[in-house]
């Protein structure tokens, strides 16, 4: 189970910062059961390329909810979060350290999809973006890019 919010019309490090902010509120207690579950990693964002490579101006921002809560998850204070549950998943990675922003994941989504070439299937039409780290971690940092395989029938 995955706490998630979604924001459109800004760009993707604002939208960041704020889908965060309320994530953080959410599990630091503003829910139903005023339970302060703690910090998950990562923390992923589900972007959309343009066609340039850029992002356009929308994210969905995810935080798994810790094991102690996932049978029953607190419902959040701000309606503009959502509970949901996210099926299991096989993504091709890159991973990259420093402070990871809207420019970095782009240069990184551009790097693995040229390392995979002809020969994966994947969906070309949002990847996800990962950050595992507070910001008051300056050093060893981690950040990963994810391209979400598509099924094979």
């Amino acid at each position: 189970m995955f706490a998630s919010v979604e924001l459109s019309g800004k760009p993707f490090d604002e939208a960041l910062r704020e889908a965060v902010l309320k994530l953080l509120k959410y599990v630091g207690g503003s829910n139903n059961q005023g339970a302060g579950m703690g910090m998950m990693a990562p923390v992923c964002s589900t972007v959309f390329p343009a066609e340039d490579g850029s992002l356009q101006p929308k994210v969905k921002v995810l935080l798994r909810i810790p094991s102690q809560f996932q049978d029953n998850p607190p419902s959040p204070s701000d309606e503009s979060i959502r509970v949901e549950k996210r099926e299991e998943m096989v993504v091709y990675s890159t991973l990259f350290g420093g402070y990871a922003k809207e420019a970095d994941y782009v240069n990184y989504a551009a790097k693995l999809t040229s390392a995979l070439g002809n020969e994966a299937s994947f969906h070309k039409d949002f990847y996800f973006c990962n950050g595992y780290d507070p910001p008051m971690k300056p050093y060893g940092r981690r950040n990963e890019v994810w391209l979400l395989k598509k099924a094979t029938n």
